[in-house]
């Protein structure tokens, strides 16, 4: 097979954020009875489920580290390494802080895909990090499966400015900078029905950095602010509304979507993860006639 027919998303039993462990069996997972290490510099650990890690530095300042990866959610490796780059660097700019470098995390079939390929992912993941004004200064790679790449990001925030998955209020409004329905397109991809130029708005979107969360960060009256993912809009508010002891109303018609979503969802094109979310959280979601 070419360097030019190869599909990525062959090679993946999953597309994207996608591919995280549902919400359930995560918090199974990650349960222990061993205590851990009490540091009180770290403002922000795994607590509330938020999008980084934040450690007081002391100064005013706090360090933000995260990290984000998965296996392709596009056939392209160029956009592959782009589309998961500005994903991880999502996390830092919820936060309101600023990228300051990444370090990438890559695992390549080595017996089935070439490492020109690969180099083609390393390189869309270079160049989104040029786009966010920081260097890709290294990383760690193994022999996998499945493609694997991401990245694990340090930034910088003034804590002052700091926002969380937690402090929403009563009457806050909801904003969501892009539009809803990635992973639909995503799965109508790997059916092989997704048209180019729904394909063509999908990675344009996805290769789009996150960098409004630093922008808005200055303004108080933005209570909370999280990156909506793998768990959907519904899992990652229900995380807001958990941290924030509140609830929230969401109106369908009022949702940005992408072009022909619901045409695909006619076409069954619905997220395996979007299944798996709703049975870790659906018993805390309801419709309004429900009340």
């Amino acid at each position: 097979m070419s360097n030019e027919n190869i599909k990525l998303t062959e090679f993946s039993h999953g597309a994207g954020c996608g591919c995280k462990i549902s919400p359930k069996l995560l918090k199974e997972i990650l349960g222990t009875k061993l205590e851990s290490f009490v540091d009180s510099n770290l403002l922000v650990g795994h607590e509330s489920s938020d999008d980084a890690a934040v450690y007081d530095l002391g100064d005013g300042r706090a360090l933000i580290s995260t990290t984000d990866f998965f296996m392709p959610i596009v056939d392209d490796p160029f956009d592959f390494g782009m589309i998961a780059g500005s994903n991880a660097l999502s996390d830092v700019y919820a936060m309101g802080g600023r990228p300051l470098m990444a370090i990438s995390i890559f695992g390549w079939p080595i017996n089935t895909l070439s490492a020109n390929v690969g180099a083609k992912v390393i390189d869309g993941g270079r160049e989104i990090c040029k786009h966010a004004g920081i260097t890709l200064a290294g990383g760690h790679s193994i022999d996998s499966p499945e493609p694997i790449f991401g990245l694990s990001v340090s930034g910088i925030v003034e804590i002052e400015n700091l926002k969380r998955n937690i402090g929403a209020k009563v009457n806050d409004t909801l904003f969501l900078t892009k539009p809803l329905g990635i992973g639909v397109l995503s799965t109508a991809q790997k059916k092989k029905i997704l048209s180019a130029a729904d394909h063509a708005t999908a990675v344009k979107q996805m290769c789009s950095l996150n960098d409004i969360g630093f922008k808005l960060a200055s303004i108080k009256e933005i209570n909370a602010v999280t990156d909506v993912t793998g768990f959907g809009l519904a899992g990652h508010l229900l995380e807001v509304c958990r941290g924030s002891n509140t609830s929230a109303e969401i109106y369908f018609d009022a949702l940005p979507l992408l072009p022909n979503i619901l045409k695909y969802i006619q076409n069954d094109c619905v997220p395996g993860g979007t299944l798996r979310n709703f049975d870790s959280y659906g018993k805390q979601i309801s419709s309004l006639s429900d009340l």
